[in-house]
């Protein structure tokens, strides 16, 4: 069964770590794909932009116009994402538990079960 796994990023958390533990986050995402490539249950990843750099599109009557800027304010928001292909939700935790952001105090990572993708890699 394929999960998307979400990460939530928190600048506040993040700018709390000391460097080396900022690094210690960003170096363990490169050993978890290794690790998950190996497993066979790496479907894809993708690291989203900040909610900073994001616009909203509304159709009223007919017209559409964009806003520059987060749809909401935030604090915590989805930073990226993997697929993974695994056999049951135990494995999708035990997968999502291996993602560095989950040891750190203050993050956590969302485990969702894809319903349906027509995307041939998700």
């Amino acid at each position: 069964m394929k999960y998307l796994i979400m990460m939530y990023p928190n600048a506040a958390v993040m700018d709390a770590l000391s460097e080396e533990d900022r690094n210690a986050v960003f170096q363990g995402h490169g050993e978890f794909m290794t690790k998950i490539k190996e497993s066979g249950e790496f479907v894809g990843t993708v690291a989203l932009g900040g909610p900073e750099e994001s616009s909203v599109v509304r159709v009223r009557g007919g017209v559409p116009a964009v806003t520059d800027g987060p749809y909401a304010e935030f604090k915590e928001f989805v930073g990226g994402y993997y697929v993974i292909d695994v056999k049951d939700r135990d494995r999708a935790h035990e997968v999502a538990a291996m993602i560095p952001d989950a040891a750190v105090e203050g993050l956590g990572i969302e485990v969702r079960p894809i319903v349906f993708s027509d995307d041939a890699s998700a």
